[in-house]
C-alpha cells in the first residue's frame, strides 16, 4: 500500500564494521565542534533567557510585550530556517559571518526563548511567602534572591534546562547544513567518500549517544545536589 518492499537484509550492508572503524577517527574530529556549539550556545541562551524571563514578567508593557513577541517568534519558527537566514541571507545585505558564528548566534538566541519560559515558571513556582519571611528576617532583596529564591528555583529548573541542553546537543547536527564541521558534517563527507551512507550515519548516531549519556549523568548529579533545598 505504501510502496515498502522488504527483501533479505544483509547486515554487512546495513553496518560495515570495517568502514566504521576506519572512519571513526575522522568523525570524532567533529566532536569538539559539536561540543563548542552546544556549550557556548547554551551559555548564550542562559544569559539572554534570564533577562528575557525578567522582561516577560515585568509590569512595564514596553519590556513585557517585546519579550513575549521574541519568545513567540523563536518558538514558532524552525531553527534550520533561522540558520539559513543568518548564514545565507545576511550576506545579501552586506553582513558576512562565519558558519560557526551563525551556529552560535542561531542556537543561542533560539534556546534563550525556551530557557526564558523555564526560568519564569521556576521563579513563579517559589511560594510568595518566602519573600515575606525573608523580609521579616531582615534580608535585603538581593540576599533573598541569592540565598532563598534562586536555590529553590534552580532545583526546579534543572530538569527542563537539562532537556534543553540535550536537545541542543543533538540539534547541532543541523549546523552541518551550513558547513560547520561537526559530527554529522563529517559523516556526510565520509559517506560520500566510502559510498556507505548507512554505516556512516549509524556511526554518527553512536557517537551522539554517549555524549548525551555523559550530560544526562551530570544533570542527575546536579538534581541530587540541589535536592537538599527541598
Amino acid at each position: 500500500m505504501f510502496g515498502i518492499e522488504v527483501n533479505d537484509i544483509e547486515i554487512e550492508k546495513l553496518f560495515n564494521t570495517e568502514n566504521a572503524w576506519n572512519n571513526l577517527p575522522f568523525l570524532l574530529e567533529g566532536v569538539p565542534y559539536t561540543l563548542l556549539v552546544a556549550v557556548i550556545s547554551m551559555g548564550i541562551g542562559l544569559v539572554l533567557g534570564f533577562f528575557l524571563s525578567l522582561a516577560r514578567g515585568s509590569d512595564r508593557i514596553w519590556l513585557r510585550w517585546p519579550a513575549r513577541f521574541y519568545i513567540s517568534f523563536m518558538r514558532g519558527t524552525p531553527i534550520l530556517v533561522y540558520l539559513f537566514v543568518l548564514y545565507f541571507g545576511l550576506p545579501v545585505v552586506g553582513i558576512q559571518i562565519s558558519a560557526i558564528s551563525a551556529a552560535l548566534i542561531g542556537f543561542g538566541t533560539n534556546s534563550a526563548a525556551y530557557i526564558a519560559e523555564i526560568n519564569r515558571a521556576s521563579l513563579n513556582s517559589v511560594p510568595g511567602g518566602q519573600w515575606e519571611s525573608s523580609r521579616a528576617l531582615g534580608l535585603t532583596y538581593w540576599q533573598t534572591v541569592r540565598r532563598i529564591i534562586m536555590p529553590q528555583a534552580t532545583r526546579i529548573a534543572i530538569p527542563p534546562l537539562g532537556n534543553v541542553f540535550l536537545d541542543l546537543l543533538k540539534a547541532t547536527s543541523l549546523a552541518a547544513m551550513i558547513s560547520v564541521p561537526e559530527i554529522l558534517n563529517k559523516a556526510q563527507i565520509a559517506a560520500g567518500r566510502t559510498i556507505d551512507s548507512m554505516t556512516m550515519y549509524i556511526l554518527a548516531a553512536l557517537i551522539y549517544w554517549p555524549l548525551t549519556m555523559i550530560f544526562s549523568a551530570l544533570q542527575d548529579y546536579l538534581e541530587k545536589r540541589y535536592n537538599r533545598y527541598l
